[in-house]
């Protein structure tokens, strides 16, 4: 069925409070295991077809931010999602505390348990009024967001609209696009600073209503990080200082130098080469016809995957005005569908997002099978490593894609990928002091940002713009308003991606097994737990990081980058 044809319809909150509180009560009183297993599944159904019209609303409402329907729908589920997620929680107490548990753990994974135990210890209808404070004002900062509109060379742009002119081989252009886009940061600069000063203040008063030390204690648990805590996050914080930032460091010597530049400048830094960075040589149909001969070619159950995508309209590519910034993946857990959303704009972004954003909904088509609400994805980290090893994965196609400027792409992308560990560290790092510090103005905020940057990003050059010298850069980082503590992640993933780009440069059909294996489980397995199953060394592991970067950092250091 094609995404436009699936029909949204409010749920009335009472109907489902009465409906899945009796059935809850139907699994404590079920006498054997079997029962429960079966009382279990019934409620599983139940459950996501009403989360599926959420998620419906959720995905129409970010296409289109000035749709007055969905608005309000969205502005429903803002305040009733919590509500809903009370009368769940009720379901997984009593699953919880079922004399059947191993039997339940046998059936639906350990995995499972471990995030509802966590859900117990990161809810309480105590903290009912924060979430619901918390929902509006990220969709506050969203829509705030996707409200730019933005005037340059005689044309209106929303933020990503802008992205082709910051990276125009004409520096001066450049110079101008990314004083245009952050202009409007820097006008709503006092509103994002309450916004967001709001959002850690409800945070932190969610935590410790519920009897944690800060809400770094309180987000770990919610990301369901159930083998790995903020002390061996910030051992391999160390580990990227010791090992990554120094190769990166020299990736930006060499950028500096190819573009005949003595310094870059803040614009310049992801502008790569004078010829231009690499560009896909086609629109958005040319790329989506390459798209699906890449998946046809790349193996059968790609081919089968990339098919039933097209074939039903699941993908959301171009901006458009009013559209939210940014890309995503999800899942319609009722119509076992994934979905991707993105804003296409003429860059080798484009190719990223369909490989990256096309890897979420690969793993999560192949994890079809489980039925558990939720648990189709992984946790947040697990998930990144399905996307973002698929982009190194699909790099026997770039050519179609880029053609000419495919030895460029891959340079960039490789590149790339070794320079983002840092500012993700960055992220992280900023978070943790914003949580482990909540009463910090928000000059002290910006102040400690920009202190991470000199360590991590030294060659950051903001001397040209007074409102990213102040350290604000962080303003258009979605993950840090709207999803506390996602972004260690992706830098997670990106050492596991590393791996599989090496996998797959020594044995594509072994690299390939493992990535499939990866697929399958979903999020009945932990992250270090996926890791294992892909024969893949811990990020947390002494050394692993020096030994990834070393093969990326050879191949980028014998190409000879300024002939690009």
């Amino acid at each position: 069925m094609k995404f436009k044809e699936f029909k949204y319809e409010r749920p009335d909150f009472e109907v489902f409070k009465e409906t899945l509180s009796k059935m809850t009560q139907e699994l404590k009183n079920a006498d054997t295991s079997q029962a429960q297993i079966e009382k279990v599944k019934e409620i599983h159904h139940y459950i996501n077809t009403v989360m599926t019209e959420a998620d419906i609303a959720t995905v129409r409402y970010t296409i289109n931010t000035k749709d007055a329907f969905y608005e309000g729908e969205s502005d429903y589920w803002d305040e009733y999602a919590p509500m809903y997620g009370e009368v769940i929680n009720n379901f997984e107490a009593a699953m919880l505390d079922s004399p059947f548990r191993t039997e339940l753990e046998e059936e639906f994974s350990k995995q499972y348990f471990d995030i509802m135990e966590n859900s117990r210890l990161t809810f309480s209808p105590e903290i009912m009024e924060e979430m619901k404070q918390e929902n509006k004002l990220v969709t506050e900062y969203n829509k705030l967001i996707a409200s730019a509109e933005i005037e340059f060379e005689g044309q209106t742009y929303n933020l990503s609209g802008l992205r082709p002119f910051m990276l125009s081989k004409d520096r001066e252009t450049r110079k101008r696009a990314h004083e245009a886009y952050f202009s409007f940061f820097e006008a709503h600069e006092t509103k994002i600073d309450e916004l967001f000063d709001k959002m850690v203040q409800i945070r932190d008063q969610k935590a410790k209503k519920l009897g944690f030390k800060d809400y770094v204690e309180f987000g770990y648990r919610l990301m369901n990080r159930n083998d790995y805590n903020r002390d061996m996050v910030a051992n391999y914080r160390k580990q990227v200082l010791e090992d990554i930032v120094p190769v990166a460091n020299e990736l930006y010597a060499r950028q500096a130098k190819r573009l005949g530049l003595d310094h870059l400048a803040y614009y310049d830094v992801d502008f790569e080469f004078n010829s231009g960075n690499a560009m896909p040589q086609g629109d958005s149909t040319f790329i989506l016809e390459n798209g699906k001969k890449m998946y046809s070619e790349l193996s059968p159950e790609t081919k089968e995957f990339f098919d039933f995508m097209t074939e039903n309209e699941l993908l959301d590519l171009e901006t458009k005005p009013g559209k939210q910034s940014g890309g995503y993946c999800t899942f319609f857990p009722a119509y076992k569908s994934p979905f991707i959303f993105s804003n296409f704009n003429g860059t080798a972004g484009d190719i990223d997002v369909l490989t990256h954003e096309a890897g979420h909904a690969f793993q999560v088509y192949q994890s079809r099978w489980i039925d558990v609400p939720g648990l189709t994805f992984p946790t947040f980290e697990s998930c990144e490593i399905h996307s973002m090893s698929m982009e190194f994965i699909t790099w026997p196609w770039m050519e179609n894609f880029f053609k000419q400027d495919t030895a460029k792409y891959k340079y960039e992308h490789l590149g790339s990928a070794i320079k983002f560990i840092p500012y993700g560290i960055i992220v992280d790092a900023f978070q943790h002091f914003v949580y482990e510090n909540p009463t910090a103005t928000p000059a002290e905020r910006k102040a400690h940002w920009r202190e991470l940057e000199k360590q991590y990003l030294p060659h950051k050059d903001y001397s040209e713009c007074e409102l990213l010298e102040r350290g604000t850069w962080w303003y258009k980082q979605g993950h840090i308003f709207a999803s506390p503590f996602y972004y260690i992640d992706y830098t997670l993933a990106q050492v596991c991606a590393l791996q599989f780009w090496e996998k797959m440069n020594h044995d594509r059909e072994a690299g390939w097994a493992d990535y499939m294996r990866i697929c399958k489980p979903g999020g009945t397995k932990s992250f270090l737990q996926l890791v294992e199953l892909a024969n893949l060394k811990s990020p947390f592991e002494d050394g692993c990081i020096k030994s990834v970067i070393g093969e990326a950092r050879n191949y980028l250091m014998q190409i000879d980058d300024s002939k690009l």
